[in-house]
This record gives structure tokens, C-alpha cells and sequence, in this order.
């Protein structure tokens, strides 16, 4: 697993402290590339055995070099993982999005999850904070969020929302070539 990093994860200097919702696939995936490219990222997930996987160094999906660039940023305290939202949401600059919307009864993407996440960055928010839709979600989700986040943050902070929705192609995400 590659991430095609020219700086293979070894810079000195934190370029962004970065806080992954969802340790799903896409999730899981892309924190431990934003690790190895040299930010400070933490994985929040919901379900506490799999953080408690992670964090005894377990890895609960299959991808070719993932559980040794997980090791190798976890050792270089780059990466960890939480269940604890507010630590998540407060020690981020950004925050993605990048929990599951499985397909609902009506054929199109239920985005509980996704309303849920905007909810729990909104009642956490202390201060400015970039959130990303990484979840694959239906064009105009971005103004759900933003909508939920103003309606349940308990201040007013400056928070930016932009949609950076994941590949749908099959095969490895860890590569871009």
C-alpha cells in the first residue's frame, strides 16, 4: 500500500490535524493515507470493538499494506483511534465524514448515519472546522450537513462543508495509478 506518498510518512512537521468519522473501509483507508502522508489523524468510530480492534493493532477489513502502514503510524503517533466524538471533533481541524449510507427501502441512500455525524461535530464544535463529505451521498447532502451542523452547535464557529465523495470503482484505493 502505497498511497503514491513522496513523503512516505516519514515528515517531521504535522501538515494538519485530521479526524476520520466511520472506520469503514473508506474511512479506515483514507485516515491511515492522510497518517502517512504526515498529518495527525485520529479514526473515530461509533462501535467500540473496532476501535478496540485498532487500538490492539488489529485490522477489521483486508486492503494490501494496510495493516503495516497502520502499525508503522501508530508507532509514529500519527495515527489512533477513538470512540470518544468530543476528543475527535475538538482535537481536528478537519473533519471527514466517511460513514456508511446503505441503501434504504426506497432504493435511495439512507443518511442517518451522515445526519447523525453532522449532529455530533455540531454539538463538539470549538472553533473553526473544515467537515468533508466523504460518504457517498446524494448531490445537495453538503447543505444538510452544514443546515444541521448551524441548527445543533451550541455556539457560532466558523464551519465550512465541501464534498469529497469516495471512488465507487472496485479494487485497491491505497494506489492512484
Amino acid at each position: 500500500m502505497a498511497c503514491n506518498a513522496p513523503l512516505g510518512g516519514y515528515q517531521e512537521k504535522v501538515l494538519a490535524r485530521i479526524t476520520i468519522f466511520g472506520l469503514g473501509y473508506v474511512g479506515l483507508v483514507t485516515g491511515t493515507c492522510f497518517a502517512e502522508l504526515g498529518n495527525d489523524v485520529i479514526g473515530f468510530d461509533t462501535d467500540r470493538d473496532r476501535v478496540a480492534m485498532l487500538q490492539g493493532g488489529g485490522v477489521p477489513i483486508y486492503e494490501p499494506g494496510l495493516a503495516e502502514m497502520i502499525e508503522r503510524n501508530v508507532r509514529a503517533k500519527r495515527l489512533e483511534f477513538s470512540a470518544d466524538v468530543a476528543v475527535a471533533v475538538r482535537s481536528s481541524d478537519l473533519v471527514f465524514i466517511a460513514v456508511g449510507t446503505p441503501q434504504g427501502n426506497d432504493g435511495h441512500a439512507d443518511l442517518t448515519y451522515v445526519r447523525q455525524a453532522a449532529i455530533d461535530i455540531a454539538r463538539n464544535l470549538n472553533g473553526p472546522k473544515i467537515v468533508v463529505n466523504k460518504s457517498t451521498v446524494p448531490v445537495e447532502t453538503g447543505n444538510l450537513v452544514r443546515t444541521l451542523i448551524r441548527e445543533y452547535a451550541e455556539a457560532e464557529h466558523d464551519v465550512r462543508v465541501i464534498s469529497n465523495p469516495s471512488s465507487c470503482a472496485k479494487g485497491p484505493r491505497s494506489r492512484t495509478s
